[in-house]
């Protein structure tokens, strides 16, 4: 493993953890055991550190969602435990993390955001043209704006501020927004699986 790979995922781990602004430079140096130097023979600041590690995680969760959607027998199944993954996502990083990104790093957000980088603004619309060729999704629906609309639904549903941790549980509020949208756009074979699925997911709990 080349020094950028290793220093992108170190500064992964240490910006999940304890979020943006509270990693520096030194700080990672230190752990990785590495001069600082090094770090900024590879990266000439903060910023293009940062724009590193979203990209690795972005590669990363797509192999992941690639995996999931190969291996499930029906595009709803494959939602389901795409959200799985997401709230355990989530549920591991710290809401600094998110905070920093929002508050310091709006722009990079918004520039990466256009070119549909962000990790989990992911485009719908191969989910879309698959729910609707199992027939699980309507055949009128327009993929372009559904697409835009779930987009925006999964966005908002992740919004700290709107949903604060202290009183919404990530995943309740995932499903709630997401599946609860998908229902309206689904024909009754989709939604026999949302139903079916929700309470598979009910019985694991339990068990």
């Amino acid at each position: 493993m080349d020094y950028r790979q290793r220093i992108v995922e170190e500064a992964a781990v240490m910006f999940r953890t304890y979020g943006i602004r509270a990693v520096t430079m030194d700080m990672l140096a230190g752990q990785m055991g590495i001069s600082k130097r090094t770090i900024y023979e590879v990266f000439k600041d903060k910023d293009e550190l940062l724009q590193g590690v979203i990209k690795w995680m972005t590669v990363r969760q797509s192999k992941v969602m690639e995996k999931i959607f190969s291996e499930s027998e029906n595009i709803i199944e494959a939602i389901f435990k795409l959200l799985d993954f997401m709230s355990e996502h989530f549920r591991n990083m710290s809401p600094a993390f998110h905070m920093d990104m929002k508050r310091h790093h709006f722009e990079m957000m918004k520039r990466m955001g256009d070119l549909d980088e962000l990790p989990y603004a992911k485009n719908n619309a191969e989910i879309l043209k698959r729910g609707i060729k199992e027939g699980i999704f309507r055949k009128d629906i327009d993929i372009e704006i559904t697409n835009k609309c779930l987009s925006e639904v999964a966005r908002m549903s992740n919004d700290k501020d709107v949903f604060p941790p202290d009183n919404f549980i990530n995943k309740d509020v995932i499903r709630n927004f997401y599946i609860n949208y998908l229902r309206g756009i689904s024909t009754q074979k989709g939604l026999d699986l949302i139903n079916f699925y929700e309470k598979k997911l009910g019985h694991d709990k339990k068990s």
